[in-house]
């Protein structure tokens, strides 16, 4: 296989809801405690809506202590959300930080306008020692209160043996604080150039890190929406008839099977199918179609989608989690919260990143008490920990990743794997197959040609009878057409198909065959003389088949799939990408070159097999191309799991196709080129983001350890530094949040 796949575990899924990472670098460290949990086969945190989903056989509870022993709050989430609760929580949150930042800044500033102003009295004089022990006591009071939850967070990370943005912080504004009481004791022992307290750093550099932390917990709210707005979809009751009376129940208590009723205007409940009434249904928020669809007896409709004018009752068929809606929040959910290829090298650095700056302060505290003084070396040390904070890298690939599944989710593309994300644009070929993914997949039959004194009710009856019991696409358009004529089905004995060629079965006592050349070549029935008319009416993008009774060709049955409209646009755009186009399918080769000379595909393999499809998109990827498959997901499952990525035509109702990467809802070749735009978009942001993080850190770093001190003089100050690093923080989260605005 050419991409790893990953076994669905057996074990039920348990969703925490975490509190108290300040940002995404700690979503290794939450990981990692997880994984340390015996019982725990795989744990995905996702810093959208900060939970985390873990599949094992482990008791909840122990999971969620592990992960308070870390440093971080947790709870169970049981039962459907809230997504007003969860937007409330958020809000609290904000506000929280907004407080603990305007807190900070009422005594930092003050202190910073008097110190610039000589305005403090002397430590050494009368009431200098009263004012400065005054001002020591409310900034440590300042630091309990907004800085109170970092130096908790140090704490639990130093017990669990790691290092965070916490340790950052507590180390830079501690120090800072600790240095300077020293000075308040040792103020006439100290040299003067050594002697400057930095009460007002310590705290104004918290109101700065709290205001960029509530700045992004706004960003990040904004940039979990798609996932609320997909879990708002979800009413919470459903109006189920039981003996003949109607009755409102949650909808947790909807069981398989129920009727229920829609009324106009209101949400569908489960996924479904319709056995009374019509209507039309608005499925925008599902699959991206802005129309709505008609919807009638034996229509399917899915949880979430809006009922229009209409009333109908239809019957429970995926209820809970199983709903097309809970597998999409569910496929979002996965996809933010995976790291494509190009977050390893950050997630490598990140790791390390922390010990790192930790040394480098440690060394720049040498280097200055050595050459300089003990008021620089704190100075300068301090401020390499506070601008040196990690968010900014941290950031710079999850925030992208989430704004691009959640856009893409909006567009009607479910991306189940992030490294898809990222490896749909770099992709150099695209197989596609024809029927259902080119074509509509909704064959009906065009001709009917006979011979040998059978009439065409009779050739069409033997075929739909041998059809009834098959599962091939072509059989419904059979069915579909002896439907319309009122022909009765006769039973069949010895009932075959064989894969790729057609269908055999006894019929009366005769051996029926219906099927394509390759039937009648491996069953010796003659065919040859109707070659001509087999290309013919190939030519005309028709798909004839061969109806044999006792080893004679007694009809030529023609079934048209029609070319869906959007079809050639779609194969243009990408086309004009320079991807390289083939058409893949089991028909033969002339029907396969009429539908491709109309869309405008140049490369054609026609009487393919299933399982040699995945053989072609081996050879190609031997030959260096990087493919993608384009399939209905079930008869090409073994194409779409070996492709670079898989990409699965759904409707909204299926889109639980697990060898997918890729599924669009609408089923619309045009999202290729747009999810293909989306990728090569989102690859372009994260490099930036991790650009400019990397950059920042470059420069910043030895600028805060005083490398332009001997040139020009210059020492950062620390509260500076703070302001720095809140705004590389936020410098990401706006570059990242442009995807919102990602246009086709």
């Amino acid at each position: 296989m050419n991409k790893s796949q990953t076994s669905k575990s057996s074990n039920p899924e348990i969703r925490l809801s975490i509190l108290g990472m300040s940002c995404a670098g700690c979503v290794n460290a939450v990981e990692n405690v997880l994984l340390q949990v015996k019982g725990v086969e795989t744990a995905r945190v996702n810093f959208a809506d900060h939970s985390a989903q873990v599949q094992g056989k482990v008791d909840p509870e122990t999971l969620t202590q592990a992960i308070i022993d870390a440093g971080y709050e947790a709870a169970v989430m049981i039962g459907f959300e809230d997504p007003q609760a969860q937007a409330q929580q958020e809000l609290l949150h904000y506000r929280s930080l907004i407080k603990k930042s305007i807190v900070a800044a009422t005594l930092g500033i003050p202190l910073m306008i008097a110190g610039h102003f000589d305005w403090l009295p002397a430590m050494d004089s009368n009431n200098g020692h009263f004012v400065w022990v005054l001002i020591a006591l409310l900034s440590l009071g300042v630091l309990y209160y907004s800085g109170g939850h970092f130096y908790r967070g140090a704490y639990k990370a130093l017990i669990s043996k790691q290092a965070n943005m916490d340790t950052l912080i507590a180390l830079g504004t501690g120090s800072a604080w600790i240095y300077s009481c020293i000075v308040l004791d040792y103020f006439k022992v100290l040299p003067p150039i050594s002697n400057q307290a930095y009460f007002e750093a310590s705290v104004i550099i918290l109101a700065f890190i709290n205001l960029g932390s509530s700045l992004e917990t706004l960003a990040r709210g904004k940039t979990s929406a798609a996932i609320r707005n997909l879990i708002g979809l979800q009413p919470r009751t459903a109006r189920v008839i039981q003996n003949g009376s109607e009755l409102d129940i949650p909808i947790e208590d909807v069981g398989l099977g129920a009727t229920i009723r829609v009324r106009p205007g209101e949400k569908i409940p489960v996924d479904g199918i319709i056995i009374e009434g019509y209507s039309s249904v608005d499925e925008s928020m599902l699959t991206g179609e802005a129309l709505p669809i008609e919807k009638t007896q034996n229509s399917t409709v899915s949880a979430g989608t809006m009922n229009q004018q209409g009333s109908f009752i239809f019957t429970a068929t995926k209820i809970g989690l199983d709903t097309a809606l809970a597998q999409i929040i569910a496929s979002v959910r996965q996809a933010q919260s995976s790291k494509p290829e190009i977050a390893k090298l950050a997630d490598k650095i990140s790791s390390i990143f922390v010990p790192i700056v930790v040394l480098i302060a440690a060394f720049t505290f040498i280097i200055w008490l050595y050459f300089g003084n003990l008021g620089y070396a704190v100075v300068t040390s301090m401020t390499v920990l506070v601008i040196a904070c990690p968010c900014a890298l941290g950031l710079a690939t999850p925030m992208s990743i989430m704004v691009a599944v959640g856009k893409a989710a909006q567009l009607g593309i479910l991306i189940r794997q992030g490294d898809a994300l990222q490896t749909v644009g770099k992709l150099s070929c695209v197989v596609l197959d024809k029927t259902g993914t080119i074509t509509a997949g909704t064959p009906t039959v065009s001709n009917i040609e006979t011979y040998a004194e059978y009439t065409s009710s009779q050739v069409l009856q033997l075929a739909a009878s041998l059809e009834a019991a098959s599962e091939h696409p072509l059989a419904a358009s059979i069915l579909a057409k002896a439907e319309s004529e009122e022909l009765s089905l006769t039973p069949i004995t010895d009932f075959q198909a064989i894969a790729g060629q057609g269908i055999i079965g006894d019929i009366n006592q005769q051996v029926v065959a219906f099927g394509n050349q390759a039937l009648m070549s491996s069953y010796q029935i003659e065919h040859t003389k109707f070659q001509t008319r087999i290309d013919e009416l190939s030519a005309l993008a028709q798909t004839p088949m061969l109806l044999a009774v006792n080893q004679q060709i007694v009809a030529i049955i023609s079934v048209a799939d029609p070319i869906k409209p959007e079809s050639a646009e779609a194969i243009q755009q990408l086309t004009a990408l320079g991807i390289h186009l083939i058409m893949v399918t089991g028909d033969n080769l002339l029907t396969a070159q009429a539908i491709a000379q109309q869309v405008g595909i140049h490369d054609v393999r026609a009487q393919v097999l299933p399982t040699e499809k995945a053989d072609l998109i081996k050879n190609l990827q031997h030959t260096g191309e990087q493919v993608g498959m384009v399939g209905d997901g079930i008869n090409d499952a073994p194409a779409l799991s070996q492709a670079n990525v898989g990409i699965a035509i759904g409707t909204g109702t299926d889109i639980a196709i697990s060898s997918a990467d890729i599924v669009l809802l609408q089923g619309s070749l045009l999202k290729i080129p747009a999810a293909i735009a989306l990728s090569r978009a989102t690859t372009t942001n994260i490099k930036q983001n991790l650009f400019g993080a990397f950059f920042y850190n470059s420069i910043s770093i030895p600028i805060a350890a005083g490398l332009l001190y001997p040139f020009f003089g210059i020492l950062l100050n620390p509260m500076i530094a703070g302001a720095a690093m809140a705004l590389s923080s936020l410098t990401v989260i706006a570059n990242a949040s442009r995807l919102r605005q990602f246009k086709l």
